[in-house]
């Protein structure tokens, strides 16, 4: 079989500047040039790195006007990257995600072409937007099962509510990491830590990641270890955050870290590292954290649960937190770490997962031409 010629759309772009989409299309863009394919990543004009290509991955920058207008400005990116892939000949286009860009799923090249979407978590659930754009979000989703030829979910919560909820088949595919097991203890450094001496959370900094109730729990605990709240906090929330969590000087807002050797490494090292995602998908940080032997406190969800299983702590609120911090010792729970790992290194590794990836754009692209081949002239 020939190579594929695929776009990724839906992303700011790479490499990785911003976060887990990102992150991803990094990982699977890369991997896939690798295994011989031709791939285009589309990009913000905004991106740090200008060139045209990385690592064998095309770049188009498009503009992205987002700086100026803000959530608007997504929307007109997203229509620009849809324009231009409608002037290429892709066999496949990869859309990740559905907030901004399904809108415009009715100008998504059609001939020849086949649409395939990653269906992202349950955008309409997240507390910060307002009724309104929950609805809109709703039905931004369900355009995302209009306009796409095939549904991508990452975890098997989402594919049993793509049934449900739209009767549509859908390909089960997790985010990955890579193991993560030569630690350097030199990382520690700039942030004054001891190894095991401190706690930590990487999230966006919203409410549905329950970063409040993470942090209530903290600072009510008898416990006073330093604790790392990695991500932006130039923003309402984490302002709000900042100002509320003021006078417990324990409680560290570092801001966000996008060097993942460092973050390999705080996590590494931490007692205790909390994951309060608690909306739909496999989140890449909750991954990672397992591949880079955290003990791990998760938010009591099915999400989580069906990722760590028995291998981690779970909280429902921030009693349960403060007791995790007070009493959890990382050495009590080796067995939850190694068992992670295991996961991470059989399940969720990534080549398996750019594997998994390939092995679905061959299908569904040998499909579609047998299909082709047998329909009249």
């Amino acid at each position: 079989m020939r190579k594929i010629k695929l776009a990724i759309i839906g992303t700011r772009g790479i490499p990785n500047h911003y976060g887990g989409f990102e992150q991803f299309a990094e990982y699977l863009a890369k991997g896939l040039v690798e295994r011989g394919h031709d791939v285009t990543v589309y990009n913000s004009h905004s991106h740090p790195y200008q060139k045209s290509e990385w690592n064998g991955v095309k770049l188009v920058h498009c503009n992205d006007p987002e700086d100026k207008w803000g959530t608007a400005g997504q929307f007109v990116y997203d229509l620009n990257c849809i324009l231009h892939t409608r002037k290429e000949s892709y066999d496949i286009i990869l859309q990740l995600g559905y907030t901004s860009s399904t809108v415009w799923g009715w100008l998504l090249p059609r001939k020849n072409t086949i649409i395939t979407t990653n269906m992202d978590g349950l955008e309409w659930k997240r507390t910060k937007y307002s009724k309104p754009v929950r609805s809109f979000l709703k039905w931004a989703e369900y355009l995302g099962t209009v306009y796409s030829d095939h549904w991508i979910a990452d975890s098997l919560g989402i594919q049993d509510y793509l049934t449900k909820k739209y009767n549509i088949p859908s390909t089960y595919i997790p985010y990955g990491a890579f193991p993560f097991e030569e630690p350097e203890i030199d990382s520690l450094a700039s942030y004054e830590l001891s190894p095991y001496g401190y706690n930590m959370l990487i999230a966006r900094l919203e409410p549905e990641n329950n970063v409040d109730t993470i942090l209530e729990g903290v600072s009510k605990a008898s416990k006073k270890l330093p604790f790392l709240v990695v991500g932006k906090h130039a923003t309402h929330y984490g302002e709000y955050l900042k100002t509320k969590y003021a006078a417990f000087g324990h409680i560290r807002f570092v801001g966000g870290i996008y060097d993942i050797n460092v973050l390999n490494n705080l996590r590494f090292y931490s007692n205790l590292y909390f994951h309060g995602h608690s909306v739909g998908g496999t989140n890449p940080s909750l991954l990672e954290a397992m591949a880079s032997q955290a003990l791990i406190c998760a938010n009591q969800n099915e999400f989580n649960s069906t990722i760590l299983e028995k291998d981690a702590l779970y909280f429902s609120n921030a009693g349960e937190v403060s007791k995790c911090v007070d009493t959890v010792d990382k050495q009590q729970y080796s067995s939850f770490v190694g068992n992670n790992l295991h996961k991470i290194k059989h399940i969720y590794e990534w080549n398996k997962i750019i594997d998994q990836y390939e092995n679905h754009f061959k299908t569904i692209y040998s499909t579609q031409h047998e299909i082709q081949q047998n329909i009249p002239s």
